[in-house]
């Protein structure tokens, strides 16, 4: 079943729409969990008519989130929330499916055809590799409060031993080092791992020759490469591999919470702003008319009810209020770069993760000298 109302399908409309629905207080879900790395789209296509009986009946909204692997735990936290404000103020309900997992992964499933309202992905290159293949429209950057980006988070170094004495980043080239981080190729997450050890020599004045050499030499520590975050995880916490992880800090915070207190540091004389973005896929919610609610639930992800459940699970929040209120939980990082410092996804990705560029060849020259 669908939203139905006036919308056409142009982001303008939408744009008048939402902002209505800003004053209502948002979306309601009953969620329905999918399994990891796949979601099913089960809203079907009818014509956008608000005086169909269709959209005038109580049936349940369908409505697909696709996400990467360590948002899990705060968005099943929030979409209840949204769920139960949405049900009070429009008497519909929304039935939410959810898809979990590395987000080179899931950018390319939604590209390839999952069916995805809402995308929540590691970084807004990936975004606009979907905005590329024609899903989403240029400008969503603008389509919500600071420049779409919904949390944030840093680079953190998990230790096996606190007398380990790894302080930062040089230390990761030491011999009695082993390091812990997922694939770049399929998970977002270990792209900004990549870039938070690249920034951490060019951004303190090395040159990029060395930031090279600094690479190979740590990626030579590391004895296998985890598609994602969430794995990467498992592999050094369960399976015992490795001696040194490098994570999101909100990853390390919340297997803090649930139980696995490992020593970590996060180096506060540079590191990486990961910056976390969130879109509506606009062919898709036209498609399956859930525009409204699907821009409604992206509104009330920035709101502090949201931003709160985000920092409860370790994710640096953008609404000022709540980042205040949450400031001690995050070390102060001197020299924070951005993705930009380091010239943008669009240079980034060419440079650095596209076949055949800095990372392919990184690994290639590793295992010939093995």
């Amino acid at each position: 079943m669908q939203i139905r109302s006036s919308l056409s399908p142009k982001r303008s409309s939408a744009k008048f729409f939402g902002c209505v629905l800003t004053g209502l207080a948002l979306n309601t879900m009953v969620v329905a969990c999918s399994s990891p790395n796949t979601a099913t789209n089960s809203s079907p296509n009818t014509a956008n008519n608000p005086a169909t009986p269709q959209a005038q009946s109580n049936k349940p909204i369908k409505l697909t989130l696709v996400s990467y692997a360590v948002t899990k735990t705060a968005y099943e936290n929030i979409i209840p929330k949204f769920v139960e404000q949405w049900k009070a103020q429009t008497g519909q309900t929304v039935e939410f499916e959810q898809s979990y997992g590395g987000s080179g992964s899931q950018t390319r499933a939604v590209i390839d055809g999952l069916d995805a309202d809402v995308v929540a992905l590691a970084l807004a290159g990936d975004t606009a590799k979907i905005e590329k293949a024609g899903l989403i429209q240029p400008g969503w950057e603008k389509e919500l409060p600071n420049d779409s980006i919904v949390h944030k988070s840093v680079a953190a170094l998990v230790l096996r031993d606190a007398n380990l004495g790894v302080k930062g980043w040089s230390d990761l080239t030491r011999d009695d080092i082993q390091v812990i981080t997922a694939n770049p190729k399929t998970s977002g997450g270990a792209k900004w791992n990549v870039l938070a050890l690249w920034g951490s020599v060019t951004q303190a004045g090395g040159t990029e020759s060395e930031a090279q050499s600094f690479l190979e030499t740590v990626f030579s520590r590391v004895p296998v490469l985890p598609k994602d975050a969430r794995e990467a995880s498992d592999v050094f916490y369960k399976q015992g591999q490795g001696n040194v992880l490098i994570n999101y800090e909100n990853e390390v915070i919340l297997a803090s919470q649930k139980g696995d207190k490992q020593p970590y540091i996060v180096p506060t004389d540079y590191n990486i702003s990961i910056d976390n973005p969130v879109a509506v896929v606009d062919a898709n919610v036209d498609k399956h008319g859930t525009r409204a609610v699907a821009e409604a639930f992206t509104k009330f992800l920035f709101t502090p009810e949201a931003q709160r459940e985000f920092a409860k699970v370790g994710f640096r929040p953008v609404e000022p209020t709540v980042e205040a209120e949450f400031a001690s939980q995050f070390p102060k990082v001197e020299k924070l770069f951005t993705v930009q410092d380091l010239g943008g996804w669009k240079q980034v990705d060419t440079q650095f993760f596209a076949d055949g560029a800095f990372f392919d060849q990184m690994q290639s020259k590793i295992a010939q000298s093995k």
